[in-house]
């Protein structure tokens, strides 16, 4: 369908309230990867939201394999989105039992694994990560924080190419714009504890499962500024970056810090492990990842 005839209506509650989740995954030899996973979260989310939505999952591979080849790709990044549809105007308190959803799929970005294994900078925050509106954090419509983050990280001259690092409101490391949070410290894998607020990535649920295969210990916990730039290793995850070096990290004055392994070599050893179990699953082959 072409993006023109793809609407919804003004009264949907997606539009007028917020209400509304998505999954954003990608795709590797056509498959969705971690669709099972994606689609758990996204059915636990809607029933918190009272939307009565069951996603169908041989339904949705079928429309993402029409999509891939409908814009000529051999793999994708693709959205799945669910509003909880048109209703009148107001606050209801009744369940939503008419929901829209949506695929949208492009072209995945460029990706060279010797720039990624490089690494990237890490921009803390001024703006704090909001509280959850639910028990757990929701990939919800209300993308407000995130895209006050995305601005204020385009501040900093000296941050280019950088992911922006939330803090809460206690001054505990979250997440990022778009990622979630690792730290290496003495042989232990850390990253922040969902208390935090934190969106629960489902790539951050699988790499902690893919460190203990490979023997690194695992741990949640409360790390402040300062444990993120004396860690080890840092790097970050998401569905469709997958796992990023980060090489050296700013404060909101511009202060730069090298982070261990990464300000000499690149991507640290675990790190670089990690990378390596993760695109041998992910369905990566080849030279892409030497």
């Amino acid at each position: 369908m072409d993006e023109q005839e793809a609407v919804v209506s003004v009264f949907d509650h997606g539009f007028l309230y917020g209400m509304g989740l998505f999954e954003t995954f990608r795709t590797y030899g056509g498959a969705p990867f971690l669709l099972k996973e994606h689609l758990e979260r996204l059915e636990e989310g809607c029933r918190l939201l009272a939307i009565d939505y069951r996603p169908d999952e041989d339904w949705i591979r079928q429309q993402v394999a029409t999509l891939l080849e409908a814009n000529g790709l051999e793999d994708g990044y693709v959205r799945l989105s669910v509003s909880a549809g048109a209703e009148a105007l107001g606050l209801p308190t009744e369940p939503y039992t008419r929901p829209n959803e949506c695929i949208y799929m492009k072209a995945l970005p460029p990706r060279d694994m010797h720039e990624v294994l490089r690494g990237k900078p890490l921009q803390l925050l001024h703006t704090p990560r909001s509280t959850p509106e639910t028990p757990v954090r929701l990939k919800s419509f209300h993308y407000m924080n995130n895209i006050e983050a995305k601005r204020e990280l385009s501040g900093y001259p000296w941050a280019k190419g950088a992911e922006g690092l939330f803090l809460d409101a206690g001054g505990y490391a979250v997440e990022g714009i778009v990622s979630n949070l690792f730290l290496v410290r003495e042989r232990r894998l850390c990253t922040p504890h969902p208390q935090t607020g934190l969106l629960s990535g489902i790539t951050r649920a699988y790499v902690l499962d893919l460190a203990m295969s490979i023997g690194l210990p695992v741990e949640e916990g409360l790390y402040t500024w300062s444990d993120v730039i004396a860690a080890d290793e840092v790097f970050v995850t998401s569905s469709i970056q997958e796992i990023v070096p980060i090489r050296c990290a700013f404060d909101l004055e511009g202060n730069e810090t090298l982070i261990g392994e990464a300000a000499a070599a690149g991507a640290g050893t675990w790190t670089r492990r990690l990378i390596d179990a993760y695109g041998h699953t992910g369905g990566r082959r080849g030279n892409e990842w030497s």
